[in-house]
């Protein structure tokens, strides 16, 4: 499965070794266990500090992820059953951890969905705690001179944050998934990545692959014509900043936005060419701590976002909580379905007062800078919630409340929502996996998880034609939009904004500036008309390769 767009050609590294899996051995005397305590929480700490000062040297979401990751390190749900482990049995410290790791994860795992993912989390945390109690040495990504292709089971944060473009020039993991922190980072990094590759491990080191993140294409021993055609690619590749607003070749405006999460990618943002944000994903403030954060320091935080657009559009969207983003103080510890149960603005319903000073701090953020501010909900299903939703921003001043439509319900009523609402934003990735009833973190269901499937353009088109007929602005903030082919579709189906990663933004730009908005329509009519996915993208491919000839 293609997570990361584009091609590359290099050998096999695998990725290094994890730390053994330590010995039960015999039980402690009752006199050296609080000195193992004391040790295994050292380690924890130590463990802690170093994922924290990785954070600090990243940017954007890998820095974020870091900082949940660091924050794992800490968590009592690993370390008190350690702890209990050592003091009531007497087992040392690197097997009480690795158990304790062990019913984490199996949590996680049943808990299925994204929040699944976060296992590879854990086993990360879990190995550097035991290679600091044991003295054994991580391998982690190598440190080559020349470029190399990575070869992995699975990526750790910590391990995909700090990976360097310039040698890895893509990555193939056995597992994950397209919204894994593996295809994240990847994506934010411009690097190509495939992702459920079974079998890659058995790619033997130094063989020769080519690898497309676009269509999950792993190739052996690739020839020298292909070889050839892949550094055209890259000695070709487009300018990272977008040379103009984005438009049609006609002149039909269509306003190109990043996705952000602090202000650090909006700072990279800014820098390439992005005339706005299209979604700031707020609650990355929100993950690393126990409760939310106070009033002054949000607006610290929004403040800094806000700065580097000023004049300029930024949309925020509130706390999206809950599945594979749980907190601590806002939702449960389990539920059976987290991806059908209370997250984004159903977690408003147990602690309204945290949404409400989100809000005002949003308000007061906006007040001080001089950035278009506009704020949306997700995870919006009803008419009274889209209601809900303005009616609490204006309460406290915001000009500007939207929606995001990413539940079937709120596409198929879109004509009732979007006349309640000032605009709306179309999140492909969960308006998928519902419409599809397909998780969009199995890699077996990708197929079925695809953005170009007829049912998913077909709302897209009706909350397009929706907006029509009531005036309402309709975005796509999804990672839809940043595939240039959908980008053509998305316009003639009636989207006027497109939010995305900031090194697509010179991609899509130039597509768009390639047809004529009447282009847009009829291709987007030959994707509808379409009885599959792939004949859809098959359909665009086809048109606009017609138009460049022509």
């Amino acid at each position: 499965m293609g997570v990361s767009p584009g091609r590359a050609v290099g050998p096999v590294v695998h990725l290094g070794s994890t730390v053994e899996e330590p010995a039960r051995g015999r039980a402690l005397a009752e006199g050296a266990r609080v000195a193992e305590v004391a040790r295994l929480r050292a380690a924890a700490t130590r463990v802690a500090g170093e994922l924290e000062t990785r954070a600090a040297a990243a940017r954007g979401e890998a820095r974020s992820i870091l900082m949940a990751t660091a924050l794992m390190a800490r968590d009592p749900a690993l370390l008190d059953p350690a702890v209990a482990a050592i003091a009531d049995r007497g087992t040392a410290a690197p097997r009480a951890v690795w158990d304790a790791a062990a019913e984490v994860a199996q949590t996680l795992e049943a808990l299925g969905g994204r929040i699944a993912e976060r296992t590879a989390d854990v086993r990360d945390v879990r190995d550097r705690i035991v290679a600091v109690l044991t003295g054994q040495v991580l391998g982690g990504v190598p440190e080559r001179a020349d470029p190399f292709v990575l070869v992995a089971r699975d990526l750790a944060p910590a391990d995909t944050a700090t990976l360097d473009p310039a040698t890895v020039v893509a990555l193939v993991t056995e597992e994950g998934g397209p919204t894994s922190h593996t295809a994240i980072i990847a994506r934010s990094l411009g690097i190509p990545a495939v992702v459920a590759a079974t079998g890659a491990l058995g790619i033997p080191e130094g063989t020769v692959v080519l690898v497309d993140g676009a269509t999950g294409e792993v190739r052996r021993d690739p020839d020298a014509a292909t070889v050839a055609a892949v550094a055209a690619e890259a000695a070709a590749a487009r300018p990272a900043r977008l040379a103009a607003p984005g438009a049609t070749r006609d002149g039909h405006p269509v306003a190109l936005l990043a996705n952000i999460g602090d202000a650090r990618g909006a700072t990279a943002a800014a820098e390439a060419g992005a005339e706005g944000v299209g979604l700031f994903r707020s609650e990355f403030l929100f993950l690393d701590r126990t409760d939310a954060p106070g009033r002054a320091e949000q607006v610290e935080a929004y403040r800094a976002v806000f700065a580097a657009f000023p004049e300029r559009k930024v949309v925020v969207r509130t706390l999206d909580a809950g599945a594979d983003k749980p907190l601590p103080f806002l939702t449960a510890d389990a539920e059976e379905n987290p991806a059908l149960g209370v997250r984004g603005l159903r977690t408003a319903r147990r602690r309204p007062e945290v949404l409400d000073e989100q809000l005002a701090a949003i308000a007061e953020a906006a007040a001080a800078e001089t950035a278009q501010v506009q704020v949306m909900a997700p995870m919006v299903a009803t008419l009274e919630e889209a209601r809900e939703v303005v009616a609490r921003c204006r309460a406290v001043g915001l000009e500007s409340a939207g929606i995001m439509i990413e539940t079937p319900a709120a596409a198929i009523r879109a004509d009732d929502l979007l006349a309640a609402v000032d605009f709306v934003s179309i999140g492909t990735n969960d308006l998928t996996q519902y419409t599809m009833a397909a998780d969009r973190m199995i890699g077996e269901l990708a197929d079925l998880n695809d953005p170009w499937q007829p049912a998913v353009l077909q709302l897209i088109a009706d909350v397009g034609a929706a907006s029509q007929r009531t005036g309402t602005p309709v975005g796509v903030c999804g990672e839809a939009a940043a595939d240039p082919l959908l980008a053509v579709v998305f316009v003639g189906l009636g989207v006027g904004s497109l939010s995305m990663t900031p090194r697509a933004l010179s991609a899509v730009g130039e597509v768009l500036a390639s047809v004529s908005r009447a282009d847009c329509v009829r291709i987007a009519a030959a994707a509808l008309a379409a009885s599959t996915a792939a004949d859809a993208r098959a359909a665009t491919a086809s048109a606009l390769g017609a138009i460049s000839l022509g």
